[in-house]
């Protein structure tokens, strides 16, 4: 029998739940009752036809006290109807991947109907979050209890309900025994060795995969850079006429690994079935708002904003803006240099270890400057990016990544540049670069891991004294669990995580050659960042809901960048050493025009590096090849199927005329 939705049963009182539905306390009962019926109702009453209940029963509210928190899952067969809804793709038993089908469930592999295990943990919440979202007004006008909540016909309901308070979150529960197996295999034992990116994915999703999975290939890449800058920095390290040869080195380098990254990549996703899932049609963001009108491309009624007027908010307010923060970057900068020099005349009056030790003070004090100017720049760019009103996420991150990425890369190396091409001061370029990433890399890990792990613990501390002071005849396990991870912090995505991969390698690429033990530095840190950003994900934030990706996205276009502007910087270092400086004694003009060639005939082999390196490996291509060609074959197929069967109407028809 044909299994469909309107067969689905959505009254199980037990159930194994995926996903919690925090309410406002003050939320009217009418309310309530109306989510309800809509999350469990069938699909083709509107409803997302999924499993619901409240955390408490009602004698256990009475007891414990009102916690308007619910939850929320789906039975198997739902899941596999939903997986073939947001078009996973998974292995056949042919080792192709594919779209997931439900009538075609029996040729994957590692299916049987018995089997709940087909779709991970972080595959079947994120078809609860899909089918959540795809919850539409029909006929409501408002949300019932609430007049001022208005709707209209296909708004999403929860981007509704969290927008007017009603719904304060909802976000995906961990899973006890599987995220302990993943800590085993992950973090607790401190060993050098491979992370378990398959484990994460199955466990975070791909966008959180894809980042451990490039912070471990980015750590391995800066090893031959460590190791050859390690014995580079014994025995030349005032020998600054030898920085030739590192930044040759550091030219290829930059280059080669970002185009290795690639494949590797590709060979992931592909494996994980996001590399040739198809892309769903983006829904407008939920902090977008405007005149309520016909969208032309779907014939939906949503909100419509002037492009115009964005566009006259970008360039009138939030790029002068942008420019007077750079601006003040650049007077805190020369605030800064302007301490150097203070200290550096105290030293030299009166010389002594106090004052010897006094020379690092500015450069420590600047790095953090430098950390909260871009923390609190962050916040204004995200204000800003979301005043200006974008429709969709990706149009929204991608103007929020470029402004943070244009500030901080001025703030972060605008001193570095200043000090290498103006003042031409190796020593003090050596020394401001060690203490920038030194001093960044502590803080970032007491901020972003540490900090928030030992308020997490405290918090988890109040709320077990709180659970064992209950006396209720009642199993606690799922409700301590809710509890706690309601109260943990957000986890925001991957920005900030990118975002510190990408400074780093700017330190690493850009001015290394001068500091060689830049990579070493580099390379200590990330292999602490693995345990700390692993231990943050599992014990600090809540569970983020899956996101399928098929690459790191813009971040990669953003490193590529950064090794252009790296050929440059190299480029002109080379110019500027003594050596080569030694060869045009008397003409700087052919010096300089023989470096430009130099730096343009790099960028050209660098370009070229680029495309004979293919993105995707040959056995990928050919795969993805093949899986184009079957589309297109059961297209025809199905084409044909169409013609035969209105041809068969046709002949039928003109048989009942004749008689």
């Amino acid at each position: 029998m044909r299994v469909t939705l309107s067969t689905l049963d959505t009254c199980e009182s037990s159930f194994t739940p995926l996903v919690v539905i925090e309410l406002a306390q003050d939320v009217k009962e009418e309310t309530k009752e109306w989510l309800k019926s809509r999350i469990v109702a069938k699909k083709k009453d509107g409803g997302a036809q999924l499993l619901f209940r409240p955390l408490l029963s009602k004698c256990e509210k009475e007891t414990v006290g009102n916690q308007n928190l619910y939850l929320v899952g789906a039975s198997n067969v739902r899941l596999l109807l939903g997986a073939e809804a947001v078009g996973l793709v998974k292995e056949c038993t042919d080792a192709a991947m594919r779209a997931f089908t439900y009538g075609t469930r029996h040729s994957f592999k590692g299916f049987h109907d018995n089997n709940g295990d087909f779709l991970t943990m972080a595959e079947s919440q994120f078809i609860i979050k899909h089918e959540l979202e795809n919850l539409r007004a029909r006929d409501e006008k408002m949300i019932p209890g609430y007049p001022q909540a208005k709707l209209y016909p296909g708004k999403s309901l929860m981007r509704r309900l969290l927008t007017s308070g009603i719904v304060t979150q909802v976000f995906p529960l961990h899973d006890s025994e599987a995220l302990k197996k993943l800590e085993d295999a992950w973090y607790t034992r401190f060993a050098l060795k491979y992370q378990p990116i398959d484990s994460i994915r199955s466990y975070f999703g791909e966008t959180i995969a894809l980042y451990f999975g490039f912070l471990e290939y980015f750590t391995f890449a800066l090893i031959p850079m460590a190791v050859i800058g390690v014995p580079y920095y014994l025995f030349v390290w005032e020998d600054y006429d030898k920085y030739v040869i590192f930044a040759s080195f550091n030219l290829i380098w930059s280059t080669v690994i970002l185009e290795v990254w690639k494949r590797g990549c590709a060979n992931m996703t592909y494996r994980w079935g996001t590399l040739v899932m198809k892309r769903q049609f983006e829904e407008p963001r939920p902090g977008f708002h405007g005149v309520l009108g016909i969208n032309s491309v779907t014939g939906r009624e949503e909100p419509l904003y002037s492009s115009y007027k964005r566009q006259l908010r970008i360039y009138l307010v939030s790029l002068p803006f942008v420019c007077l923060c750079l601006y003040f970057s650049l007077y805190v900068m020369m605030i800064y240099f302007d301490m150097e020099d203070w200290v550096l005349s105290l030293h030299e009056d009166n010389e002594s270890v106090w004052t010897s030790l006094l020379l690092y003070v500015p450069s420590i004090v600047y790095a953090i400057v430098i950390e909260v100017m871009n923390r609190l720049y962050r916040y204004a760019a995200e204000f800003l990016t979301s005043w200006e009103n974008h429709r969709l996420e990706s149009a929204y991150q991608n103007h929020l990544v470029l402004k943070v990425l244009v500030f901080n890369f001025l703030n972060c190396f605008a001193s570095l540049f200043y000090i290498a091409f103006v003042l031409k001061d190796m020593k003090l370029l050596r020394q401001s670069l060690a203490t920038l990433l030194i001093t960044s890399q502590i803080l970032n890990q007491a901020v972003e891991s540490l900090l928030p792990y030992w308020l997490q613990r405290k918090h988890c501390a109040v709320v077990k004294r709180k659970v064992r002071a209950l006396k209720v005849d009642m199993d606690t396990t799922l409700y301590e669990q809710v509890l706690l991870e309601k109260e943990m912090g957000t986890y925001l995505g991957t920005f900030d995580d990118y975002l510190e991969l990408f400074l780093q390698f700017g330190y690493v690429s850009l001015f290394s050659c001068v500091y060689p033990l830049a990579a070493a530095f580099a390379v200590l840190n990330n292999f602490t960042e693995v345990n700390s950003d692993a231990l943050k994900m599992c014990r600090v934030f809540k569970r983020p809901f899956a996101e399928p990706s098929a690459s790191i996205g813009v971040w990669q276009l953003a490193f590529e960048t950064m090794s252009v502007i790296s050929v440059v910087t190299n480029c002109a270092l080379i110019g500027m050493s003594p050596q080569v400086n030694a060869v045009f004694p008397e003409s700087k003009t052919d010096l300089v025009l023989i470096v430009v060639a130099v730096e343009h005939a790099l960028l050209a082999l660098k370009f070229i590096l680029a495309f004979a390196i293919p993105d995707k490996p040959r056995h990928i291509q050919m795969k993805l090849a093949r899986l184009e060609f079957e589309s297109l074959e059961a297209l025809k197929q199905q084409q044909m199927k169409l013609v035969a069967e209105n041809l068969k109407e046709e002949s039928q028809e003109d048989r009942r005329e004749a008689t």
